[in-house]
Parts: C-alpha cells; structure tokens; sequence
C-alpha cells in the first residue's frame, strides 16, 4: 500500500502535486442493495487545483452527497484513485484516512457540529487537540482564526449564546484552525437566512480570495454563483463543469 507523498507527481497534463489538490481518476462509488447496484458515482475524473472555489452542485440522488465524501476522507471508492495534496488517499486505512481529514481537510456542515458548553475558542483548539499542539500554541492559533472570522469579541462565548451567523463563523475557524490543503463546506447556509447566507458566502469568497482551496457543496444557485467554478453532478456523472462568468454573493 502507498501511503506516503511522491512530491511533483505528474498527473498527466502538466500539472504536477505542487499545483493541483484534487485529482480523481475514474473515481467511482457502488452500493449493494439486495439486487440492485446503485452506482452513486460513476468514473469521475477531475481536479482542482490550488487557490480554486469550486462548488458542487445537482439534484437529490445526483451523487454529490456521495462524492463529498469521498473528497473528505469519509468514505472510499469501489474503483478509481484519488490524490489530495499530492498524496495517494484512494487506499488508504482508516487509521491513516483519519489522520489526512484531521491534517489537510477542514470542513464545515451544516448542522455546525460544535460542543455546546465550550467556549468558541476551545471548539477551534479541538482538531489541534487531536494533532498534539501544545496549549500555548493551540491558543494563539485559535485566536487568529476566531479574529479572522470577526468573532474576536466573541472567544468566550459558548455556543447557544451565539447567533447562527456566529456559530457558523466559529464552525469556520475551527476549520481553518489546522491551515488546511482543502477547505470543504457542505452546504454550510442551509440552516441560515439570507442575509446571514450572503455574510458567510462572503468570508468563504475572502478566505479564497487570500488562497485557501474551496469546496463548496450546495443545492442553491445564488451561493453557488459566488464560487468561481461550478461541476454539476447528475446520475453520479460529472454533467456540467465550467467556469462562472460573473461572480457575486
């Protein structure tokens, strides 16, 4: 089993690791129900290279949900390979999996996630809790990372003294918190309004805009418009992948 980096791998077509995040090749997701195959994903080749905003996008049944995991590490393919940040994933255990979502994925869901009776910077310490930083350290990170999502006056808030907006900020910097290769957001304003929407769409676009790689999963065209490329997923195939013209929130 290959589990280890091989720096500048050539994908092909002039990018090498140095450049591209994600490249799928035939990546491919089957389930067995009693008789029946469900091909959920079907031969996908892609990639994403870094400092790009991609949102992934289709119908229900479309393959997406099944896709983002098998972007995020929480699941694996029947067939194909995948390379995150120049390192072969696709075969990897789950022991070494866990270790790749902690180190190079930050996601952020819908549901927020976080511990209820911490405080916001203790829930962005957590994955560096997890990684062994020391409590100094650990501090300083999630400080800058709260600061940078405009909650450094909210630290110490716990969580249901937060608005949604708020929550969803801290959500976000505890991704950030590891400085991650891939930032994946699945469907990220789905329990918000449209006011708060458009404020958390707007930080994705400036931490994009500053060079972190995002993944947005979404079902709603104005969110996915403020990302500067769209893949369209449909029967578990790529449908549609192109560029957006005019990029707004």
């Amino acid at each position: 089993m290959n589990n280890g980096y091989s720096g500048g791998q050539d994908f092909g077509n002039g990018a090498s690791s140095n450049d591209v995040v994600i490249h799928t090749a035939g990546l491919s997701k089957y389930y067995i129900l009693g008789a029946e195959t469900v091909r959920a994903v079907r031969r996908v080749d892609m990639e994403v290279r870094r400092g790009e905003f991609v949102a992934i996008m289709g119908p229900s049944g479309s393959g997406k949900s099944t896709f983002m995991n098998l972007i995020g590490c929480l699941d694996t393919p029947t067939d194909g390979s995948y390379w995150l940040n120049g390192r072969e994933v696709s075969e990897l255990s789950d022991d070494q999996l866990a270790r790749v979502r902690n180190r190079d994925i930050g996601f952020v869901f819908q549901t927020f996630n976080l511990l209820p009776r911490a405080s916001s910077l203790h829930n962005v310490e957590l994955p560096l809790i997890y990684a062994g930083v020391s409590a100094r350290e650990r501090r300083k990170r999630a400080e800058e990372k709260l600061e940078r999502v405009g909650l450094g006056d909210r630290m110490n808030h716990k969580p249901p003294e937060l608005s949604g907006g708020q929550r969803q900020r801290v959500a976000i910097a505890r991704a950030l918190v590891n400085d991650p290769a891939l930032l994946l957001a699945d469907e990220p304003t789905g329990n918000l309004d449209s006011q708060t929407s458009r404020e958390i769409v707007e930080i994705l676009v400036q931490l994009n805009q500053a060079g972190q790689t995002i993944i947005l999963v979404t079902h709603e065209p104005d969110i996915a418009s403020a990302a500067s490329r769209q893949i369209h997923l449909n029967d578990g195939l790529v449908e549609r992948d192109f560029m957006n013209e005019g990029i707004g929130v």
